[in-house]
């Protein structure tokens, strides 16, 4: 296990640690800004005579629950990776699987809150083991990829001829 690139790089990176609070609340803040999206969406396509408000009052449960479920990843993140004083895929999944057993609790059953635990934690896990990034080669700078991108005009395939480009 400890011949993987993954390991390594961990190993011979020095840790920083993280300001957990200040990581919470950013994190708790844009995931409630994303349950305010949701609650928006939920309210638009029900029918009540709450108005606009119904955001708040009908479905404002969903804007605290996503902030807390965003609260919850964060703090459980940053405190297994101060623990450890390792950043590395381990802290993402104990993250996730906090946040999808608070998820399974909401729902008030026990056997959904191991299930989103385990599933999310997975789903996180392997997120970061990855790279933290969806479509994979995180360890490409951004001028590499743009690089990578562009064709160089040698290799460009010639779609006109010679006369067509004369004329």
């Amino acid at each position: 296990m400890s011949d993987s690139p993954h390991n390594s790089l961990a190993s011979t990176e020095t840790f920083q640690p993280r300001a957990t609070l200040r990581y919470t609340s950013a994190v708790g803040i844009q995931a409630a800004g994303v349950g305010a999206v949701v609650s928006a969406v939920q309210n638009a396509l029900s029918s009540h005579n709450h108005g606009a408000f119904g955001v708040f009052t009908r479905t404002g449960g969903t804007i605290g629950f996503f902030g807390a479920m965003g609260a919850t990843f964060a703090l459980t993140e940053s405190v297994v990776a101060n623990t450890r004083e390792k950043d590395d895929a381990l802290n993402g999944a104990a993250g996730g699987c906090a946040a999808g057993f608070l998820a399974g609790i909401r729902a008030r059953s026990l056997p959904v809150a191991i299930i989103s635990c385990t599933v999310l934690g997975a789903a996180m896990g392997t997120f970061d083991y990855g790279g933290k990034n969806i479509a994979g080669g995180g360890s490409l700078s951004q001028e590499e990829k743009r690089d990578n991108f562009f064709k160089p005009t040698s290799l460009r395939p010639d779609f006109f001829s010679k006369q067509e480009r004369s004329s």
